[in-house]
């Protein structure tokens, strides 16, 4: 059988999805309720950066397989298999998920929904809130819909997602109880997912509530890797070792590995920082708090790279920022995305400039948003720029750009050759040799 396909949500998630399932050749529409998003989606502009992306969605465009709506009628019309793909931010002031938008989407959708047809949930929630939401499809779809809910987490990599949604390393589906259901739903997702498994992807049925879990608890293993080799950092520094040897050293043990284990300034984005906070709130709900308490330090010690990066720049200026000039190379969470949601470097840079500093920020992609967030920083169109008349450098995102850097160009335009290497990217001695006073978290 041949699906036709809805995204609901055409953020970063929803848009990847709806050009990489078109590429795969099934017919696709795309909806949001931000006319300007969709507007934009269908002339070919991707709204965020994601390396590879665009020309998927453009060929996929001109293709006519891939079209986009602000229509919920349009979409129940269209598609016998709907993805939900809309954000599940922090609440403001809590710990929880705002589920907001899911629900919207649901109560949306549910209501002209006319032939049997699957939804599947994609966006990252606690557990418990597929069982609620198919509840509620349940009783606002009209009699005859048959609308089954599926859950079918994803597990996306910024700077990665194309790779990750067309050759993904593991594809979870969570059914319902329901055997009739569950079986319809899972011959679905196996016609829709079969590129991927006839290459050997794994497909793993469960649960509703252990498809939830799956992202959650994936994404609280690998903040506590970041946050351990962080944590290790921090000793490292009172013990005047260096946290770099330590984790090439720990990386040779089959059993740890060195994926995630590369001390720096810490991790933040839009999924790793809410998805453990949220994960804890639900833990609280369910009465397992005890068992996450320990996600509460690794979300602490994150935080503390941060302070500990604006200490270690005071320190090289004398103990104040008053007066002084400050690059920072790095604005994004990551490179390869322009994503600045709980991003360090911008927070590093936002406080410094707290301190009496003033601050110059250069990325390479991600100005705009970084702009719009901290519009009180200083931005140049260069790491140049951003350095120049410094009396501290700060890299911050670690961008092949700045691991690229020549040293002696860059000690031309600062006002002291003092750097801080907040993702430890670059060569101390490299950097030593050509005059610059270097200094990194976790490294003598």
């Amino acid at each position: 059988m041949t699906h036709r396909l809805t995204v609901i949500g055409t953020g970063y998630l929803g848009a990847t999805h709806a050009a990489c399932m078109a590429d795969l050749g099934f017919e696709v529409l795309g909806l949001d309720v931000d006319q300007d998003k969709i507007a934009r989606l269908a002339a070919g502009d991707l709204p965020v950066y994601e390396p590879g992306l665009e020309p998927v969605l453009q060929r996929n465009l001109a293709s006519g397989r891939l079209r986009f709506t602000t229509s919920f009628e349009e979409a129940a019309e269209f598609g016998d298999v709907h993805f939900v793909c809309v954000g599940t931010p922090q609440k403001q002031g809590e710990y929880a998920a705002d589920l907001s938008f899911v629900d919207a989407a649901i109560d949306s959708l549910a209501p002209h929904l006319k032939r049997p047809c699957l939804v599947v949930g994609k966006s990252t929630v606690p557990v418990g809130t597929a069982a609620r939401l198919a509840r509620k499809l349940a009783e606002r779809a009209p009699a005859g819909a048959d609308a089954v809910l599926a859950w079918n987490p994803e597990f996306l990599r910024e700077g990665f997602a194309v790779k990750d949604t067309l050759h993904p390393d593991r594809i979870v589906v969570g059914l319902p109880a329901d055997a009739e259901a569950a079986t319809l739903a899972e011959k679905t997702l196996r016609e829709v997912y079969a590129t991927m498994t006839g290459e050997g992807t794994p497909f793993i049925v469960a649960d509703y509530p252990t498809s939830e879990l799956v992202k959650v608890a994936a994404n609280a293993f690998l903040a506590t890797k970041i946050s351990f080799i962080n944590a290790m950092a921090e000793v490292c520094e009172a013990a005047h070792a260096d946290v770099t040897k330590l984790s090439e050293a720990l990386s040779h043990d089959d059993r740890i590995g060195g994926k995630f284990l590369g001390p720096g300034l810490g991790f933040g984005g839009g999924c790793l920082p809410k998805d453990i906070r949220a994960f804890m709130a639900r833990a609280g709900e369910l009465g397992a708090d005890q068992a996450l308490t320990f996600l509460r330090e690794v979300d602490e010690i994150n935080i503390r790279r941060r302070i500990r990066m604006v200490d270690l720049a005071r320190e090289l200026l004398g103990g104040s920022f008053i007066g002084r000039t400050v690059g920072v190379l790095g604005a994004a969470f990551k490179p390869n995305s322009d994503d600045v949601r709980d991003s360090p470097a911008l927070d590093v840079a936002a406080s410094i400039r707290g301190q009496g500093a003033r601050v110059t920020v250069y990325d390479p992609q991600a100005m705009p948003n970084a702009r719009r967030a901290q519009p009180a920083l200083d931005f140049g169109p260069s790491a140049l720029d951003a350095a120049r008349g410094a009396h501290v450098v700060l890299l911050l995102t670690e961008w092949s750009e700045f691991r690229e850097m020549d040293p002696h160009a860059l000690a031309e335009v600062v006002a002291e050759k003092n750097i801080v290497d907040g993702r430890n990217a670059l060569d101390p001695d490299h950097w030593r040799a050509a005059g610059w006073n270097y200094r990194a978290l976790g490294r003598p």
